[in-house]
């Protein structure tokens, strides 16, 4: 099973979150984890406000 932090790790990795992560990780949220996943969570939520990492979907709600 995919745990949280994978995800984050790949969207740090390459700057970029898919639609398809974001949906992975709303999943993820609602099942349980630990506390390196929140870390991880919260990590990658900070890189995404400083422009670090971009989303997939507020890139298609700007076309």
């Amino acid at each position: 099973m995919t745990r949280i932090r994978e995800v984050v790790q790949q969207a740090l990795a390459t700057g970029y979150l898919t639609v398809e992560a974001e949906n992975q990780l709303r999943h993820l949220l609602t099942t349980r984890y630990d506390l390196e996943d929140f870390n991880a969570f919260m990590a990658l939520q900070e890189a995404a406000m400083n422009g670090k990492v971009k989303q997939e979907s507020r890139e298609q709600c700007s076309i």
